[in-house]
């Protein structure tokens, strides 16, 4: 491993805290496509696999920013365990009812539940943010855990899927429940490394949603979202098109491995400048990368235009947590990232349908104009907000102080 890697590991439980990170978060990348296996297995019904995997999905958007502003306020190891263990819960549950067949309202009932599911990546990165901010380190820290994103979504739908066709209908999603549980308490028992708390009467109220730099990121995210889930469901139509619906899972794995080459150099590089200029230069990289894919016209060109668009992918995740830290308050530095996990949940979801439907009207190969559109219009957001990205903001405790051309504004 290059040097600047191995220097993130010189503080005392990094190790321990990386490697949690990465079990806990394979369950990111196995339940939705696990729940599709297993619901498709047992019943031969798509559309309720289909709507059970949106349930989470749009369930953990809406309950995952809640949870991480709780972990900023009363810290992980109160917040985390109670909170995996109802996602424990319902998705036993879920297992359960399908097993038995059971009915339908129990099921999305307890879909919904899976959504307490906290989110481990921003739970890692703050916790690497605490020990490394203001320092270089912290860029190799942040393209370190974009590298262990990308195996997660390389290995983890492989494993899912393999485990409930080759084994029983439950294994895929039974292990992302056992992945989650031990990577959370993993996680959670490793306080020296666990960041300070910060109570209500130490931090100003209101969401971390309330800053103007967060909202372009979400808005721009979620567009980006949009891109990453109709590229997943066009692929598999357009291998299934040309008779090898298999190859599908290989030509994803190439997409996520070209993001996972491009955290590794991009972690080894120094920047100096506005990263704001940096991450809407990355933002119309993603949108550009798109049109090859309205071109393609078998599966050797489309995987190496998968692998080319996924270079564009991590440097422009990395760029956006550091701007995170630079127009959310540290009092609610967990909860800023989660807020960009759930632009893109949302958008993954919003693509994927759309996708489909233009799939269904149009064929697969139509259906990559979707991410094309998306891309258009995640660079227009960057665009159009990219002003308030580029005021200075300076973070201290519970308020960030932004300034502009009028003066300086205070933003609790």
């Amino acid at each position: 491993m290059p040097s600047p890697y191995r220097a993130l590991f010189a503080a005392p439980g990094t190790k321990g805290f990386c490697a949690a990170g990465l079990l806990g978060r394979m369950p990111l990348s196995m339940t939705g496509i696990g729940v599709v296996t297993m619901i498709s297995q047992l019943t031969g019904r798509y559309r309720l696999a289909g709507a059970l995997s949106a349930t989470i999905a749009l369930s953990a958007a809406a309950i995952g920013p809640q949870i991480s502003r709780l972990v900023d306020r009363y810290g992980q190891r109160r917040v985390l365990r109670p909170a995996t263990l109802v996602a424990i819960m319902a998705a036993t549950s879920l297992l359960l009812t399908a097993h038995f067949g059971g009915p339908e309202w129990v099921l999305f009932v307890c879909a919904a539940g899976i959504g307490s599911v906290p989110s481990l990546g921003a739970m890692v990165r703050s916790r690497w943010a605490a020990l490394y901010r203001g320092t270089p380190l912290l860029h190799t820290a942040y393209s370190l855990e974009s590298v262990v994103d990308e195996v997660c979504f390389i290995l983890g739908p492989i494993i899912s899927i393999g485990l409930s066709t080759t084994w029983f209908p439950e294994a895929g999603p039974l292990l992302a429940a056992c992945f989650l549980a031990t990577g959370v308490f993993w996680l959670t028992a490793q306080r020296a490394t666990e960041p300070l708390p910060h109570p209500r009467g130490h931090a100003s109220g209101g969401s971390a949603l309330r800053s103007a730099g967060l909202q372009v990121l979400v808005g721009t995210f979620a567009a980006t979202g949009a891109i990453f889930g109709s590229v997943d469901v066009v692929t598999v139509a357009f291998a299934d098109e040309r008779g090898h619906k298999g190859v599908a899972s290989v030509v994803l794995a190439l997409y996520a491995a070209g993001s996972c080459v491009a955290a590794v150099v991009f972690g080894l590089l120094r920047f100096s400048g506005a990263p704001e200029r940096r991450w809407l230069l990355g933002v119309c990289a993603m949108a550009v990368s798109m049109i090859p894919l309205l071109l393609v016209g078998d599966l050797p060109f489309l995987a190496v235009a998968l692998f080319a668009a996924g270079l564009t992918i991590a440097p422009t995740m990395i760029t956006t947590m550091s701007l995170i830290e630079e127009h959310v308050p540290r009092a609610k530095l967990t909860e800023g990232m989660t807020w960009v996990s759930t632009g893109l949940a949302v958008g993954v979801a919003l693509g994927s349908s759309v996708a489909g439907w233009v799939i269904d009207a149009a064929g697969a190969h139509a259906g990559y104009g979707v991410p094309a559109v998306s891309g258009a219009v995640a660079v227009t957001v960057g665009l159009l907000g990219y002003r308030r990205l580029s005021r200075p903001a300076t973070v201290r405790g519970g308020t960030v102080e932004q300034h502009s051309e009028r003066g300086e504004r205070h933003v609790a």
